[in-house]
């Protein structure tokens, strides 16, 4: 009886070794490799995440990352795009790290921002210059602004400025030597048409055409607004403005892989045909 049970045990226990014989298998280096690190090898070779992107915009930029965002899906890049409809919460909500990234301005607004707000923002890279136009529902030339017309500007520092400017070009006003893009009524040293001007903000001024006789407005703005800068400006800044606009972000996250991947693909071939394409001349590529 000994007998049979010790053979009966020792039958069991080949039957146990067989079976883990037959779950293990080498490794290649002789050594087993369990089902538990064939799982492990799995998981490693699964396809990684995509990483999510959330990027702040105004109009026409919305548009120009959207058209993009098919491709970056493929690199592995979910792009989000918040659109906004003022120039302030897209710096800020950057700087609190809402969003990874915003693409709606150019380095004088920026630098302003940063130095008002104590912020730290930087450019990321240059896709694109809006033209600066004047607009009016009253005048189709430039030749008939009269004396003592209305005309409105962006309230905001550095475009309140650019609009100066470009009156100054048309040879409407002239301003104090050196005031520059940070120019002010204040600068204003002539004003042979008694020009009213009035500032407001930014992305009011397409509501007010009718209750001024221009406006100087932003691009895109402008287009939002069903404004053609090309065909429907009293006059508007040469294609070389330097007011590029710019993708920005912060500093901890500017050179990480998913902001890389974001500029490469806005300064595209495919990016600037569809700019091109699209705009017509109302934004002009500069990459």
């Amino acid at each position: 009886m000994k007998k049979w049970t010790l053979s009966f045990l020792t039958f069991a226990l080949v039957l146990v070794l067989a079976a883990c014989g037959s779950n293990a298998k080498s490794n290649g280096n002789g050594a087993a490799e369990t089902p538990q690190n064939n799982a492990g090898n799995a998981e490693q070779s699964a396809p990684a995440e995509p990483v999510k992107l959330v990027v702040g915009a105004t109009v026409p930029h919305a548009d120009i990352l959207k058209f993009i965002a098919p491709k970056l899906k493929e690199e592995g890049i979910e792009l989000e795009v918040k659109e906004f409809t003022d120039y302030v919460q897209p710096n800020v909500q950057v700087f609190e790290k809402q969003l990874d990234a915003n693409y709606f301005q150019h380095q004088p607004y920026l630098d302003d921002q940063n130095e008002k707000n104590n912020m730290d923002l930087v450019s990321v890279v240059g896709v694109h210059v809006e033209p600066f136009g004047a607009y009016s529902k009253k005048y189709t030339s430039a030749d008939e602004i009269a004396d003592g017309a209305k005309v409105a500007i962006p309230n905001d520092a550095t475009n309140g400025g650019r609009a100066l400017l470009l009156l100054e070009k048309q040879g409407l006003i002239k301003l104090k030597e050196g005031a520059g893009i940070a120019a002010t009524k204040a600068d204003i040293v002539e004003n042979p048409k008694n020009l009213e001007i009035k500032e407001l903000d930014a992305a009011m001024l397409p509501r007010q055409l009718d209750e001024v006789d221009f406006a100087l407005i932003n691009t895109n703005y402008a287009i939002e607004a069903g404004l053609n800068p090309i065909k429907d400006s009293l006059f508007i800044e040469d294609k070389d403005s330097p007011y590029t606009n710019l993708l920005v972000a912060r500093p901890d996250n500017k050179d990480s892989d998913a902001i890389q991947k974001l500029a490469q693909a806005l300064t595209s071939d495919d990016v600037r045909k569809f700019i091109e394409e699209t705009y017509e001349g109302a934004l002009v590529p500069v990459f």
